[in-house]
């Protein structure tokens, strides 16, 4: 009986140990919309570099300025260290006789995306590089995402605050640093004042706003249509009558197939410009097909800020877009 009772004590402590046996991760560290590469120097200065760096290296569109959608830095696989693993985005190139594309999240630290390409030879990691490559910017810039936006969840507006978004149905991770400008019940529109540039007078900007689905067909076809009115009626320019927001006409946008909220969606980017002003910048839309209520939303995000890079700003907007959910 004593022998029973005593390993019956043993498995509850042995249970208790295991239970609470977890390893904690340390919180990973990093810019958004940056890859640590880790490859041999000889890889690294010869065609395997050359293949990542031009894959990431795409220039985004709609920005006045030339960014990448990706930063990339190198490490020697001898030089990554602890703090080298403490990276956020973390892609590893080798070679090995099993080839192949993989991903893991959280191995050296969290949150973190960790994706493999490896391959016999130079030749075999190049071919696997050309073939994943829209998948791994995916994989990463979906990561940098959603870390983003939990971010903002810890310092968020309440949406009830919003006349539009509870009339529309929807919801919007929207950080607290955002301010109205105008909330009408059927369109909002959100700026959040930035310091950056030699003006000083920079912001980033949300539109929110609703109408209604005709054609499916023709939806991609009206996206400059549509904004072009909604900024002759709502976003005005220093003389409100005779200056207002408009598409650059000297530019002409770029239209993706994307999904909201699990819907079909577009999103398109281009350059803004305020009619008979010099005022500019670069704008992202996102025009939702909502077949259950017979409408389209769009959210749109457009910043100002002369003189500096945008692709930050940008991100942001996209981060609160694609942190609704439709009711």
């Amino acid at each position: 009986m004593k022998k029973i009772f005593s390993i019956l004590v043993i498995t509850i402590l042995l249970s208790s140990c295991v239970g609470n046996d977890k390893v904690i991760l340390k919180e990973s560290i990093g810019k958004l919309n940056k890859v640590m590469v880790v490859a041999k120097i000889s890889d690294w200065t010869g065609d395997v570099g050359k293949e990542v760096r031009n894959s990431f290296g795409e220039l985004i569109v709609g920005l006045p300025q030339p960014e990448p959608i990706l930063d990339v830095s190198q490490v020697a696989p001898s030089g990554f260290s602890s703090m080298m693993k403490a990276s956020r985005n973390i892609l590893i190139i080798s070679e090995s006789n099993n080839e192949g594309f993989s991903v893991k999240n959280n191995i050296y630290a969290q949150p973190q995306t960790v994706v493999y390409v490896q391959a016999k030879d130079d030749a075999g990691i190049i071919k696997l590089l050309q073939k994943y490559k829209k998948e791994i910017k995916s994989i990463f810039l979906e990561a940098d995402v959603k870390f983003t936006q939990s971010i903002f969840e810890k310092d968020k507006q309440d949406n009830t605050h919003y006349k539009t978004l509870q009339n529309l149905g929807i919801s919007l991770t929207i950080p607290t640093k955002f301010n109205i400008v105008d909330d009408t019940g059927e369109f909002l529109w959100l700026r959040n004042h930035l310091t950056s540039g030699i003006a000083k007078t920079g912001s980033n900007n949300i539109l929110v706003y609703s109408i209604p689905l005709t054609d499916e067909s023709k939806v991609a076809d009206n996206i400059v249509a549509v904004r072009d009115s909604i900024g002759e009626k709502y976003i005005p320019g220093t003389d409100a009558e005779t200056q207002h927001m408009i598409t650059e006409e000297a530019y002409t946008p770029f239209t993706f197939d994307a999904v909201i909220d699990g819907k079909k969606a577009y999103e398109t980017r281009g350059k803004w410009e305020v009619k008979n002003d010099f005022m500019a910048g670069p704008f992202l839309n996102y025009t939702i097909i909502d077949k259950k209520n017979n409408r389209l939303i769009i959210f749109e995000g457009f910043t100002y800020a002369p003189s500096v890079n945008k692709r930050a700003f940008l991100f942001e907007l996209e981060a609160i877009a694609k942190s609704m959910k439709i009711k």
